[in-house]
């Protein structure tokens, strides 16, 4: 896909445009209209759901992070240096990691 054809906008962004009376350019109508076997065909003839067709997303869980808290922590060298091999958003791997740990253990407590 190119980039050349995204358009990237925040919900601050739809909020100013809904201030301003902008109108929404989406066919809610012909949406509405769809049934789930139209979604289906549109998803299966769509080249970038091709990796995502066959995943089973009933179980999937909406997630809104939690507030973040600025800390300072000492972590070794070699653990900073795996993480951040691993490119941009190597604290957000980090804290993922921390987080799967969290959940376990409250798994396993129960």
């Amino acid at each position: 896909m190119s980039n050349e054809n995204i358009t990237r906008v925040t919900r601050e962004d739809i909020l100013r445009k809904r201030a301003r009376g902008e109108k929404s350019r989406t066919d809610w109508k012909r949406v509405d209209a769809m049934t789930d076997e139209d979604i289906v065909a549109a998803m299966r003839d769509d080249p970038d759901w091709q990796d995502f067709i066959d995943i089973d997303w009933s179980k999937a869980v909406a997630v809104t992070p939690p507030q973040k808290t600025a800390i300072s922590i000492r972590l070794d060298e070699d653990i900073v240096d795996f993480f951040k091999a691993t490119g941009k958003g190597y604290q957000t791997r980090i804290n993922a990691v921390l987080r799967h740990f969290v959940t376990e253990q409250k798994r396993s407590k129960r």
